[in-house]
């Protein structure tokens, strides 16, 4: 029998009694480690984070993309670089909103944020284990990462950061994305990494760091100081930034990675979700900014545009240093001059002169958050509608509110004029001439500092229309720019490009006077430093509210495909082909986010009357005509006429009244009612018009289809009697109005017959199938929607009054125009036409390029001009438009 002796069992007894009462402290668990954090407990230190990370924004809307994720799988947010600011936000952020938030940082300790009661369990546990195996215990070797993050708790990992990655790289360590990948190959529940970003400034991180970066840490990697600044002075302008969920279990699906093993699956997750993050950041910030003389460097030392100039010099027989000053002056003549101190005086200048001329921005939140959203997959290309100077101030203005960059914006070199210019050039407008034509060289010097844009990540702007509709509807696109795009995109500059159709719309338009002074035929006033100071006018008045809508991005890259030549590089007929199918699908959608105000319905109402003289009550009668078809169309309405349409209408008509575009034909009527009578400005008709036209994208196709029903001159006829009149209508007024290819004319009907039956102008013919028949009512409202093309109608018989007096090639473009004018005068003084608003320069040019197109050149084409004016003429008699 062996003996122990009295020390050893006092050993025995007091080792026993230690593993109790270290057990008895620890509980039923001994895995407390660093990584985990269990809130902050301190009173004073909740009521500190609280009042820091409560003056951080964060848009709500972004949360919803995480709503029951971790039902769906375990949830890993992932952020850039290593900061325990970002992990504490998002703890108390989405804590506070019912979301998963992340419990378990992965290389990340919080000893200081840990009570002290878990402090002293977690130095024991780590005594303890290092006393068994001399070694400290490990969260990852341990199995509690695994084992905590199956059971529902959310972790967060930094993808960068130094020390991490030797510790990683010398095995000292596991790396914790290698940990997370083979935990992901033994379940089938997938981890969701959540890519996210807090941006304590919007300004783009600079390419040379300036002595400040160096102290406070970069726009890229702010310090603590930098941070601190931040939240104390512009906490409106930290923008928390959250893209959608990447699954795991699908990115290890991926054929590409799973040829790899787990060690080498890591590195290409890390970049993804590094790129996701550099991405997201570059939506606020825009991409790295380069000097002005940088990019000029970029550009002229460029191998395939040196080459380009020695062919240029010897061709044109000049020495190769005059192409080379010619080629610097081309590109200080185009170039921004991208400048943040100037966008930040842009946005306090702005947001006075808007506050004090409009009575509102009613902006697409939902729109602006998928852009913002697409940004970081490609360059975005806005495309407004073009309706006033300040279409393209309007925007930045919206980007810069909204926390994204604002664009390079194509501007005509009319606009680069003295102080204005230089002021443009720092807000990121670049400038073009109107024409390139003859002009070789600085046609490439302009494709190359485009490309350049592009290939840096900048988003840009432009106009399809070319400049400004005068008329109110869009005009038809314009290629020059966007096939340069198009070529860019070709080359190789960049992958894709997302271009985003927008509209922006106006209850009064600033340039109206203007406009009607060109479209009856005055010169344009250039832009100068006199018209600037008269600008100052504006501010006095009030113009309503501002519309902005956007529509979804189109990728180019996407459309190729979809056009039918693959990823095939195109050739000339096939760049043609989709630019110019790129150019009208903008317009269409341009159209098709267009909002209708109660100042368009009313001035279609008032001009739409056989005369110069309409009751109240009849105005009521085609408002609910138009209204009916709009709201069956499904058109966006602007807010005051979904809260109170009545309301909204009559404000109209009483402001129509103080601008003495209408008037009261008994001026004793104080009130008005059913009863009263409006006498329409002729003077004022054109002005009307243009408001009319704004909304006049959704009438058109029911124009078309009243113009046909009554033209077959019954009131019993089927759908296929109306096909061909329809037909030639779109193909007359191709220059006037766009229309989407994919849908026949007899889809068109067909939607048109169904909204005519919603309102009750027509009834199915119950012997007939496929039949119709008109109701009384029905005729007069048919007329309504007949009489919105009467302008157009009769601009186009002006024009081949024209053609039928003069012979072929008498007159250029511009004279031409000049004698149709004269002729349309003379015609509405003889009353042949009735309509002031249809002496317009810009119909009498489409008119033109209709006809000639036809072959209609002049009087040796009598027989086709007699066939058009007599269908044009039958159209007219049709709508019985009137003077009293």
């Amino acid at each position: 029998m062996k003996l122990v002796s009295p020390l050893n069992q006092s050993v025995t007894r007091t080792r026993k009694a230690l593993r109790n009462g270290i057990d008895a402290f620890l509980g039923h668990r001994n895995d407390y480690f660093s990584c985990f954090y269990p809130g902050c407990k301190s009173p004073v230190a909740s009521f500190v984070l609280n009042k820091i990370f409560s003056r951080i924004r964060f848009d709500h809307k972004k949360m919803d993309k995480l709503r029951k994720l971790n039902e769906k799988g375990i949830v890993i947010y992932s952020g850039k670089y290593k900061t325990r600011f970002e992990f504490l936000y998002f703890h108390w952020a989405m804590k506070r909103a019912g979301l998963p938030y992340p419990e378990i940082g992965l290389d990340i300790g919080f000893l200081f944020l840990t009570p002290v009661k878990r402090l002293i369990r977690t130095f024991v546990s780590q005594l303890d284990h290092f006393l068994h195996t001399f070694r400290l215990k490990d969260p990852y070797n341990s199995g509690y990462i695994a084992t905590e993050l199956t059971k529902g708790r959310s972790g967060f990992l930094y993808l960068i950061e130094s020390k991490s990655f030797y510790q990683h790289f010398l095995n000292a360590k596991p790396d914790p994305l290698l940990v997370l990948i083979e935990l992901q190959k033994k379940q089938s529940t997938p981890i969701f990494f959540v890519p996210q970003a807090i941006i304590f400034s919007t300004s783009p991180v600079k390419k040379t760091p300036t002595l400040l970066d160096l102290f406070l840490g970069s726009n890229e990697k702010p310090g603590k100081i930098r941070r601190l600044i931040a939240l104390v002075k512009s906490p409106k302008k930290i923008s928390v930034e959250i893209s959608d969920p990447v699954n795991l279990k699908a990115f290890l699906a991926r054929p590409a990675i799973q040829k790899l093993t787990p060690e080498f699956q890591v590195q290409p997750l890390r970049n993804h979700l590094t790129d996701i993050t550099n991405r997201q950041k570059r939506s606020v910030t825009g991409p790295v900014l380069k000097t002005r003389d940088e990019l000029f460097q970029d550009i002229l030392t460029d191998r395939n545009l040196q080459e380009f100039m020695k062919e240029h010099a010897n061709s044109n027989e000049e020495p190769l240093v005059s192409t080379r000053k010619k080629a610097t002056a081309y590109l200080k003549e185009i170039a921004a001059s991208y400048n943040l101190n100037t966008i930040y005086m842009f946005a306090t200048v702005l947001n006075w002169i808007f506050k004090n001329i409009f009575e509102g921005l009613v902006v697409d939140q939902d729109g602006l958050d998928k852009i913002k959203e697409a940004s970081k997959r490609a360059p975005l290309v806005l495309v407004p509608c073009h309706k006033s100077h300040l279409d393209y101030l309007l925007l930045s203005y919206v980007m810069f509110k909204h926390s994204m960059p604002c664009p390079h914006i194509a501007a005509g070199k009319n606009l680069s004029f003295w102080p204005l210019g230089p002021i443009f050039r720092g807000g990121g407008a670049f400038f073009l001439r109107r024409t390139f034509k003859g002009a070789v060289l600085y046609s490439k010097i302009f494709s190359a500092y485009i490309e350049k844009l592009l290939s840096e990540g900048f988003n840009l702007e432009f106009f399809i229309e070319g400049g400004r509709s005068r008329t109110g509807k869009l005009l038809s696109p314009k290629l020059g720019f966007l096939s340069m795009l198009l070529k860019a995109q070709q080359n190789g500059t960049c992958d894709d490009l997302l271009f985003v159709p927008i509209y922006v719309g106006y209850d009064r338009v600033l340039e109206e006077d203007a406009y009607l002074h060109e479209i009856e035929g005055g010169k344009k006033n250039p832009e100068n430093l006199s018209q600037l100071i008269r600008a100052r006018k504006f501010l006095k008045k009030k113009y309503g509210k501002v519309y902005i809508n956007f529509d979804e991005p189109i990728s180019l890259k996407d459309y190729i495909e979809e056009s039918g030549f693959g990823r095939n590089e195109l050739d000339e007929a096939g760049h043609k082909q989709v630019c110019q199918g790129m150019g009208y699908k903008l317009v269409n959608s341009i159209n098709s986010i267009s909002i209708v105000t109660p100042h368009g319905i009313i001035a279609s109402c008032i001009l739409n009357s056989p005369g110069n003289r309409i009751s109240y009550k009849e105005l009521m009668f085609r408002v609910d005509a138009y209204m009916n078809l709009l709201t069956f169309f499904g058109a966006e309405l602007a807010d005051t006429l979904t809260i109170d349409p009545d309301l909204a209408f009559n404000h109209v008509v009483h402001a129509f009244l103080s601008r003495k575009f209408i008037e009261l034909a008994d001026e004793s009527d104080t009130d008005i009612n059913e009863t009263t009578r409006f006498i329409v400005k002729d003077n004022k008709r054109p002005i009307l018009e243009y408001y009319k036209n704004n909304a006049i994208s959704f009438f058109v196709p029911a124009a078309y289809t009243a113009i046909a029903i009554l033209r077959t001159d019954t009131f019993q006829f089927s759908s296929q009697d109306l096909a061909d009149t329809y037909g030639f209508l779109q193909d007359l007024f191709v220059d006037e109005f766009s229309f989407d290819e994919e849908i026949t004319c007899e889809g068109h009907i067909n939607h048109c017959l169904k909204a005519f039956m919603e309102d009750g102008i027509i009834v199915p013919n119950q012997a007939l199938p496929d039949a119709f028949n008109m109701t009384s009512e029905g005729f007069r409202k048919l007329k309504l929607f007949s009489s919105l093309l009467n302008p157009f109608l009769e601009s186009y018989k002006v024009a081949l009054v024209h053609f039928e007096t003069y012979p072929k090639g008498k007159f250029d473009a511009k004279d031409r125009v000049k004698k149709i004018q004269s002729m349309g005068m003379k015609m509405y003084k003889r009353e042949d036409i009735v309509l002031k608003e249809s002496l317009s320069k810009v119909n009498y040019i489409n008119a033109c390029t209709c006809f000639m197109n036809k072959g209609i050149e002049g009087y040796e084409n009598m027989e086709q001009i007699r066939t058009y004016k007599e269908i044009i003429d039958g159209f007219l008699e049709l709508a019985a438009v009137n003077r009293p």
